[in-house]
């Protein structure tokens, strides 16, 4: 990890820079992916409380360019590097928390086999000769993979049905290739 450390309209103390080191040290046991971490230390003169001059910027970049801040005033520098760093430590937790609820989901995989057996090119339908015995009506709709135009009687195809007002009718039509990658 690269670890930028700064000072503005004061002189940097081995302590100070000691500390941040042992902090982001500290903060990347937790978060093993930082790839960049940059601490500023400003004195702040004109800072419309007196008593807060001290103040510290903590910033860290993840992958994907996600950057946490975390800007921090105290009346001294060890104490608002130390804010600043349990800040910047709740916005990666809460980063991470916000991640790890990401779901993917992925469409049910079609698990039955058939042959088109008829297609009705003006009206958008056709129907699927099961492996087992029986046709199943599908729509055009219900195509992936395949446009309408290409599909052909003696095409084989993969299938997921549901009961329907008149019997099946395929819900998802792909061709057998789509699945085996």
């Amino acid at each position: 990890m690269n670890l930028e450390i700064e000072s503005r309209n004061i002189a940097m103390t081995p302590r100070w820079k000691t500390e941040i080191e042992e902090r982001m040290t500290l903060l990347q046991r937790g978060h093993d992916d930082i790839i960049h971490g940059r601490v500023t230390l400003t004195k702040n003169r004109h800072h419309k409380k007196l008593d807060n001059v001290a103040e510290a910027l903590v910033l860290v970049t993840v992958p994907s360019r996600h950057t946490m801040t975390a800007r921090k005033e105290d009346k001294t520098f060890e104490e608002a590097i130390r804010a600043a760093f349990d800040a910047v430590a709740i916005e990666l937790r809460k980063y991470r928390e916000k991640r790890a609820d990401k779901i993917v989901r992925t469409e049910p995989l079609p698990s039955l086999r058939g042959v088109v057996s008829k297609v009705f090119p003006t009206q958008g339908y056709g129907f699927i000769l099961k492996d087992g015995g029986g046709e199943v009506y599908f729509h055009k709709n219900s195509l992936k993979g395949i446009p309408f135009t290409e599909l052909a009687d003696g095409r084989e195809v993969m299938f997921e049905t549901e009961p329907g007002e008149k019997g099946l009718h395929a819900t998802i039509v792909q061709p057998p290739h789509a699945l085996e990658l």
